[in-house]
C-alpha cells in the first residue's frame, strides 16, 4: 500500500515537478540580480569546446577528433567556439558571454567523485568541507524573500548547508488534474507535517506557470526561467547536465551534449526577457581531459580545461586565459592541459560583482582554504 508520504510526493511530482525538499525557502539574497550555476558533470573537455586552433601542437594532438576551426566560430586569434554551440557565439558577439580557458579548481587527481565534490564544496582537498559554496553564498548575501533552487532530482552538494534550499526536476508521471490538486490540498490543510510540503510544492507548480517542465536541455531552461524571471522568484539557481564523459567516440557524443546546453542557455536568455541583463551564469565542470586523443576516438581524465560565463550583465567578447601551450613540455605531467587560472578566483570575482560584495570576503567565504585569494575581477558589469 502507498503510505501518504508516497503518494504526496507522487501526485505533486504529477502536478509538474519533483519537489526534493520539505519546503520552498527563503534565500539570503537582497539583489535584484539572478546568479546560475550550470555544472557539467564527468568532466568536459575545454579543449573541444574552446578551441586554440592557432596553437601548432593541436591538430596533431587531437587526431580524428581536432575540430575544423573552419566551421567553428572564431573568438579571436587563438581561439574558436565548437560549431554546435551557435546561440551561444550570438551572445559573445553581442559581448554576452566570455570563455576563461586554462583553468581548473585546486584538485589535481582524476577521480568524478573527488572532484565534484571540490568543485562544489569550494575546499582545496576532497571532503576536506561539508557544505556547498553555492550555500554559503545565499548566507552572504543577506536576507531577504528570495528563493534559492536546484534544477536537479536532489539538492547538489554545492548548494548543500546551513540554508536550505528547494529542488524542482521534471517529472514522468502523469499530470494531475485540477480538481485532484484541490483534493489533496483539503486533505492536507491540517496535517502539520504534510501540509507545508504540499504548500511548497503547488508554490513551484505556480512560479512555474502551470507548465510541465520537458527533460530536455532547452525544456529544463525554459522552465528555469519562469522561477526566475518572477520578482518573487529565486536570486540563485544551480542546473545540472550530465554525459560529459567522453572516453570513447567524443566527436558526435560532444555535438550533441553542446547542442543541448546550447538550448539550454538560448532558452534561459528567451524565458527571462529583461531579466537577462541583471543575470551572470557560470558553467563549469569538474576538471578536463588528456590533450591528446586515446584509441577509441575519445580523450581520458585530465586537469585544465575551459569556463564559460554568460548573461546580460557579463562584460564579455573576450577569452580570459594565460595560455601555457600544448608541446609536450607545456602540458601538465606530460598529457594534459596546464591549469594557469583558477576557478575558485573567477567564481569568487563573478559571484561578488553580481550581489554588489567584497570580493576578498566574497572568495574568503566562498573558497576559505584557499589562501591567498586572487578573485578576478572585472567580470560583471556592476
Amino acid at each position: 500500500m502507498m503510505s501518504r508520504r508516497k503518494f504526496l510526493s507522487a501526485t505533486a511530482a504529477g502536478a509538474g515537478a519533483l519537489l526534493v525538499a520539505p519546503r520552498m525557502v527563503l534565500a539570503n539574497v537582497q539583489s535584484d540580480r539572478r546568479f546560475v550555476f550550470i555544472i557539467q558533470r564527468g568532466a568536459a573537455d575545454g579543449l573541444h569546446i574552446v578551441v586554440p586552433y592557432a596553437e601548432p601542437a593541436y591538430a596533431a594532438l587531437r587526431g580524428p577528433i581536432a575540430v575544423d576551426a573552419s566551421s567553428a566560430t572564431r573568438l579571436d586569434g587563438t581561439f574558436a567556439l565548437h560549431p554546435s554551440l551557435e546561440r551561444t557565439a550570438r551572445l559573445y558577439a553581442q559581448q554576452q558571454a566570455m570563455f576563461v580557458h586554462a583553468v581548473a579548481t585546486p584538485y589535481r587527481d582524476r577521480s568524478h567523485f573527488d572532484g565534484q565534490n571540490v568543485l562544489e564544496t569550494g575546499g582545496n582537498a576532497p571532503y576536506s568541507l561539508r557544505d556547498g559554496w553555492l550555500n554559503r553564498l545565499v548566507a552572504l548575501a543577506g536576507p531577504s524573500r528570495a528563493e534559492a533552487i536546484a534544477f536537479a532530482p536532489t539538492v547538489p552538494l554545492a548548494l548543500r548547508g546551513k540554508l536550505e534550499v528547494a529542488s524542482y526536476a521534471p517529472s514522468a508521471l502523469p499530470s494531475a488534474s485540477d480538481d485532484l490538486l484541490m483534493r489533496v490540498g483539503a486533505l492536507y490543510d491540517e496535517d502539520a507535517q504534510l501540509g507545508p510540503l504540499w504548500q511548497s510544492a503547488m508554490a513551484a507548480r505556480e512560479m512555474a506557470g502551470g507548465e510541465r517542465a520537458r527533460g530536455d536541455a532547452a525544456g529544463i531552461g525554459k522552465v528555469a526561467a519562469s522561477f526566475l524571471a518572477r520578482p518573487d522568484g529565486p536570486r540563485i539557481a544551480m542546473i545540472e547536465t550530465l554525459g560529459w564523459d567522453t572516453h570513447t567516440a567524443q566527436d558526435p557524443r560532444l555535438k550533441a551534449q553542446l547542442k543541448g546546453l546550447d538550448a539550454m542557455l538560448g532558452a534561459l536568455c528567451d524565458g527571462l526577457g529583461p531579466i537577462w541583463d541583471k543575470t551572470t551564469i557560470v558553467v563549469a565542470t569538474e576538471f578536463g581531459r588528456t590533450a591528446a586523443v586515446n584509441g577509441t576516438g575519445g580523450t581520458d581524465h585530465g586537469t585544465g580545461t575551459a569556463a564559460m560565463l554568460l548573461g546580460g550583465a557579463i562584460r564579455g567578447g573576450r577569452v580570459l586565459a594565460d595560455w601555457p601551450g600544448l608541446r609536450p613540455a607545456d602540458l601538465y605531467q606530460g598529457r594534459d592541459l596546464r591549469p594557469t587560472l583558477s576557478l575558485d578566483d573567477v567564481i569568487a570575482g563573478a559571484a561578488s560583482e553580481t550581489f554588489g560584495l567584497d570580493p576578498h570576503r566574497t572568495a574568503a567565504a566562498l573558497f576559505p582554504q584557499t589562501k591567498p585569494a586572487k578573485p578576478v575581477t572585472g567580470l560583471v558589469a556592476v
